[in-house]
């Protein structure tokens, strides 16, 4: 008899993380399905993402693999199509450790007329039912620490609060980009609580390049971000349909890029043409595989992916 593949062995292994998976996904289309959204696949090689200055695509071809579906989703936005939400794999180039893979699966959904505290509203209750789906309710343990989804134990900051609370200074009143980053990592994130969600909110516009600006004060933009056990798990925003705007900012990004020693990327003039025709909106990209791993008890995205890079 011919001896097994250690890596055959391995996979045999998983058969309880590709049950959670497979149970995770059912319950996100269900979700969703159940609220009138409708479920749409857009293309994984692009000609142009939108340029951010931390973010790398994956060269495929002519073109790229996706860092994320937002830019043709919002040109079906344009088109007319109100509530859409999307369940695919992204790709991004360098990343690589507990919780980072160069190819994860993102949740990503969009509503018009909307803002991002309406999306913050829907992540509420996509979270309490997932849980509850998974995990038999909204309070469970996760690496020996109590977490709870519960809608009424979500926690919010503004960055303005948690940045002069833990780092002591504020970065919409001043901005520093390289001191943000920073102070974000080290002082911010850990100073966070871990036993339930917390958002942070109305991001200093020059952190939020695809976000609109919040109407009564242009120097926070009406973007959030959400953590759960102290990880990045989302990133929602208002979104920017202004396509001058929009076009700078693109612009900006990518002459940050080059200050970097990076390259600059071409921009989608498909989807700036359609941003006019885009109504008022709010979206959001959630990490699948982050929440997987939380929800399967899992120390390492390694534990959840049965297939691994490197």
């Amino acid at each position: 008899m011919r001896p097994r593949p250690a890596d055959s062995d391995a996979l045999r292994q998983q058969r309880r993380v590709l049950e959670l998976r497979a149970k995770l996904h059912a319950a996100i289309r269900c979700f969703f399905v159940e609220r009138g959204f409708l479920e749409v696949t857009t293309p994984l090689i692009l000609p142009a993402n939108a340029p951010e200055t931390h973010i790398d695509a994956i060269a495929a071809g002519t073109g790229w693999l996706r860092t994320s579906p937002e830019l043709a989703m919002k040109r079906l936005l344009a088109a007319g199509h109100e509530a859409i939400f999307q369940l695919g794999p992204c790709f991004r180039a360098g990343e690589q450790g507990r919780w980072h893979h160069p190819e994860f699966m993102m949740l990503e959904w969009y509503r018009a007329p909307a803002g991002y505290l309406d999306i913050l509203a829907d992540t509420k209750a996509l979270l309490a039912f997932v849980t509850t789906e998974l995990r038999g309710g909204t309070d469970f343990s996760w690496q020996g620490k109590s977490l709870s989804c519960a809608q009424d134990m979500w926690e919010k900051y503004t960055v303005s609060q948690a940045f002069i609370q833990f780092a002591g200074w504020d970065p919409a009143v001043r901005f520093d980009a390289d001191r943000f980053d920073l102070d974000l990592v080290t002082r911010v994130e850990p100073g966070l609580p871990m036993d339930r969600p917390v958002v942070l909110l109305d991001y200093p516009t020059p952190q939020a390049s695809l976000a609109r600006r919040k109407p009564d004060d242009p120097a926070r933009a009406e973007r959030w971000e959400l953590y759960l056990g102290g990880a990045e798990l989302a990133n929602a925003y208002s979104e920017l349909n202004d396509p001058v705007e929009q076009r700078t900012r693109f612009a900006e990004a990518n002459a940050a890029r080059q200050r970097r020693g990076e390259s600059a990327y071409p921009l989608d003039e498909a989807f700036l043409a359609a941003l006019a025709e885009m109504p008022p909106a709010g979206g959001i990209a959630l990490g699948v595989d982050r929440l997987l791993m939380i929800l399967a008890d899992a120390d390492s995205l390694d534990e959840v992916l049965p297939f691994r890079h490197g």
